[in-house]
């Protein structure tokens, strides 16, 4: 009866949506990279390295939309040199990615040790509230838990859909999508594939670290050391449980928010007072592998995906 009532209350609901709101962010960015033919690695480090500077820059001054655009152009500087390692140099992929989240999270702590020498905890800002769109608040379940959220979590859905209108209904989504399949169609149309995939790397970088710039500006109003806490690398399995395709994504993103939403208020129920704690934050991750297995076994990876593009050769 506990499992049902949790699973029929809104206000779970709503914890699932909030939880997968910073995944959101991330894994479109990462579904960006990689339908261009990149895999980036360097996600959860940019992900701190947003989650950090949109809270400082809003600590610093700026209005909270100003934060989350510090955030974007800081992912965008790790994404740009992420796609030049890798795309006209050609290094490998894994390693370069490995190292942009190693500097990206060293940089932010050592930042933050500068910027706050002597602070024991971290200050406090002014995070966006949650907004209740009129009527559609009110319908029951539905309503608390999809329509009385912060401004960010609406943005997190509307960009699921942008990036599925501009990768199946535009000329720029095709060659992206290209650029992933097959980089040599793309040159032979006079395209440069290299350009296209830096884009789509700095581009996607910039939307991974709003995903950390979410944490701080959203469902916390402070930053503090490991707070990303592995959402990068879950990201990355989203974007393959989703085969490469936004709606599916946002699908496995939202489904893995409800594991962890679950997991905690099981803690609270009967049960938690006899199962071990470690088996319920084991949970989702358990379920989200199980997950993952099912459906990858149907995706179709991009063709060119970690394949590197030498202008003239076959």
């Amino acid at each position: 009866m506990d499992l049902i009532d949790i699973l029929t209350s809104a206000a779970f609901w709503a914890a699932a949506i909030r939880i997968a709101s910073p995944l959101i962010f991330a894994t479109m960015g990462e579904l960006i990279c990689e339908r261009a033919g990149v895999l980036n690695l360097g996600i959860e480090g940019i992900m701190v390295a947003g989650a950090f500077a949109g809270w400082i820059a809003v600590w610093a001054g700026l209005p909270l939309w100003g934060g989350v655009t510090v955030a974007f152009a800081a992912g965008m500087v790790f994404g740009l040199l992420h796609a030049t390692l890798s795309v006209p140099f050609g290094l490998s992929q894994h390693v370069v990615g490995i190292g942009v989240t190693l500097l990206a999270t060293s940089l932010t702590f050592y930042t933050y040790r500068v910027v706050l020498p002597e602070v024991s905890s971290p200050p406090k800002i002014e995070a966006f509230q949650p907004f209740e769109v009129p009527i559609l608040s009110q319908i029951p379940l539905i309503g608390p838990a999809f329509f009385a959220q912060t401004p960010l979590t609406y943005a997190a859905f509307l960009l699921v859909i942008a990036v599925a209108l501009v990768l199946y209904r535009t000329p720029l989504g095709l060659a992206v999508r290209a650029a992933g399949e097959n980089p040599q169609a793309v040159a032979a149309q006079g395209l440069s594939v290299t350009a296209i995939r830096m884009g789509a790397v700095i581009v996607g970088s910039g939307f991974m670290a709003v995903g950390g710039a979410f944490l701080t500006l959203s469902a916390f109003d402070s930053f503090f050391f490991d707070m990303v806490n592995g959402r990068g690398w879950i990201c990355i399995a989203l974007v393959v449980f989703g085969a490469w395709k936004p709606g599916k994504a946002l699908l496995g993103a939202v489904l893995f928010a409800a594991f962890d939403a679950l997991q905690i208020r099981l803690q609270q129920t009967p049960i938690g007072a006899v199962v071990p704690y470690q088996l319920f934050l084991m949970m989702p991750y358990i379920l989200s592998i199980l997950a993952l297995v099912l459906m990858s076994r149907r995706a179709e990876v991009p063709a060119a995906l970690m394949v590197t593009f030498n202008k003239g050769e076959r």
